[in-house]
């Protein structure tokens, strides 16, 4: 097997508790987004336009749908032989399955995978963010730096910075100082949790902080601070596009207004670094001889009687006759009925609602309405 200058190991096992209903029955990376996608698209789109080839995804919690939605990485273009996407199950001890204690654990149990490639670098990315982003750019100054990681970073705002990991360097981009949610941040440059390990200090990292008792084993909370103390040579990697966590429920609703709003920062449309998703098989849209459309994305698959203003329809939704969508997302296969005013709400992927239904609060908070029913 051909030696790899580097291979993606993509986190994508979180449960997602702070996005509720959104993620009752399904993984966070596997939540729709931007109506035909799912948030984990967008890593693995990155890898692909990055010419990153082979990637293991670690899955956890309520990995059916993830599992059947990635296959064999073919929608991506990654079925290839010499690497390819690979699903990474929860590993088994003697006494049964086990969950992963914390990111750095995850990718310890996942040593033999990694070694079988033989890679010069790991590339570590969270399957929950909003982003496009060229790795290679971040690979070329890891390799420049001959760091032994490299740190992927964001300016933020001042007063958001205590909610980040946050990052101080000197002059050369050298990381000085980190720092987990500091009530007083020294710097606003916040990690992304996106990580490029050299591969032979990153196993040995992670063998040893398996066997310390008292870590929580973490790449956040143990490894990287301990790497730092250690003096081990730490860069960080200045990013300059769109990104997003998409952990709450108003950063997910806000997040794909963006997408509507501002497509020069995140626009899934352009031929360089193009977003894929394995949702390509629904039919063309149907619009009704009533219906009314403005400011919307409207996806494959969708059937539209009434008015949409405003929103995002996922493939296979219906909006029935009289009623009217405004500063909404409508999830993949949910069904509007008739007569209905759905304001400022996200409908849940194939929940249906009752004709003449009042849906949202339009001077409240966003929420999610329905129990998922779920289907690829």
């Amino acid at each position: 097997m051909k030696k790899k200058q580097c291979i993606a190991m993509l986190l994508a096992g979180g449960q997602g508790s702070r996005l509720g209903k959104l993620t009752t029955n399904i993984a966070k990376p596997a939540v729709s987004f931007g109506g035909k996608y799912r948030i984990i698209d967008f890593g693995l789109s990155n890898c692909l336009s990055s010419g990153i080839d082979t990637v293991g995804i670690l899955v956890q919690y309520k990995p059916l749908i993830l599992n059947r939605y990635v296959g064999t990485g073919e929608s991506w273009d990654m079925a290839v032989q010499d690497g390819g996407v690979h699903i990474l199950p929860p590993y088994a001890s003697e006494t049964g399955g086990e969950w992963y204690e914390g990111t750095a654990d995850a990718i310890y149990h996942n040593i033999d995978f990694i070694d079988m490639y033989e890679p010069e670098n790991v590339l570590i990315l969270s399957g929950d963010h909003i982003y496009k982003m060229d790795y290679n750019l971040m690979l070329t100054e890891h390799l420049e730096n001959n760091a032994d990681l490299t740190v992927s970073v964001i300016e933020v705002p001042w007063e958001e910075a205590s909610r980040f990991g946050i990052m101080s360097t000197d002059d050369e981009g050298r990381i000085t100082k980190f720092a987990e949610k500091p009530k007083k941040p020294d710097s606003n440059l916040a990690s992304m949790g996106i990580y490029i390990f050299k591969w032979k200090v990153l196993r040995k990292a992670l063998l040893d902080d398996h066997d310390d008792e008292k870590s929580s084993h973490d790449f956040g909370k143990d490894v990287i601070p301990k790497m730092l103390a250690e003096k081990k040579k730490l860069f960080v990697y200045r990013f300059q596009g769109y990104w997003r966590d998409v952990g709450t429920v108003k950063s997910y609703y806000d997040s794909q207004m963006d997408l509507m709003d501002d497509m020069e920062h995140i626009n899934v449309f352009t031929k360089d670094q193009k977003v894929y998703s394995n949702s390509n098989f629904y039919p063309p849209q149907f619009i009704g001889p009533k219906a009314n459309i403005s400011d919307s994305l409207i996806c494959n698959g969708c059937t539209v009687y009434g008015t949409v203003s405003h929103s995002i329809l996922g493939s296979g939704a219906i909006v029935g006759d009289g009623s009217v969508v405004e500063d909404s997302i409508v999830l993949p296969n949910a069904k509007i009925g008739r007569n209905c005013k759905v304001k400022n709400a996200i409908i849940n992927e194939g929940y249906e609602t009752e004709d003449n239904a009042e849906i949202g609060d339009p001077d409240g908070e966003v929420a999610v309405f329905g129990r998922a029913k779920l289907s690829i």
